[in-house]
């Protein structure tokens, strides 16, 4: 399993090219020959997956009952936009106009990638520091909240 780490600020060039920092990079070993996919994420910023993860979810997505609207509608949202990205020589991806547009990102701005488990989040850097303003005030409650008892130690401590 892909397990990516660390936020990068980077910048989108007049073209809409971003430069894929060498640390993260060196994450993605063979990305330059299996690709990325790039799609919306559920709020006001992109994501980028490496293929095979992309795959992944492809597969859990056919497995779900297409007579159902719901899912139909889920499907038809989250695929909206998805793009397979190439790195070029220079390790650059050329980012899609209408992805960017979606999510309010401009050209030549900077930008913020935070990686999560297996995939990247493109985020302006505008928007990600915002995120980050309205933090819950009790972050460990919040902690509590989510994880509860999912991850109790197993040798009683």
């Amino acid at each position: 399993m892909v397990q990516l780490l660390g936020e990068f600020d980077c910048k989108l060039d007049a073209k809409g090219r971003l430069m894929v920092p060498s640390s993260l990079k060196k994450q993605l070993p063979n990305v330059e020959v299996e690709g990325l996919v790039i799609n919306r994420g559920f709020e006001k910023h992109l994501v980028i997956y490496p293929k095979k993860v992309w795959e992944g979810i492809v597969e859990e997505l056919s497995k779900l009952n297409p007579y159902e609207q719901k899912n139909r509608e889920f499907i038809r949202y989250f695929t909206r936009g998805a793009t397979e990205l190439t790195l070029d020589a220079t390790g650059r991806v050329n980012l899609p106009k209408s992805l960017l547009e979606a999510v309010g990102i401009e050209i030549n701005t900077e930008l913020v990638l935070a990686c999560q488990f297996d995939k990247i989040e493109v985020w302006s850097k505008k928007a990600y520091d915002a995120l980050f303003d309205s933090e819950p005030a009790d972050f460990s409650k919040l902690a509590e909240e989510v994880m509860g008892n999912k991850n109790r130690r197993s040798d009683g401590e």
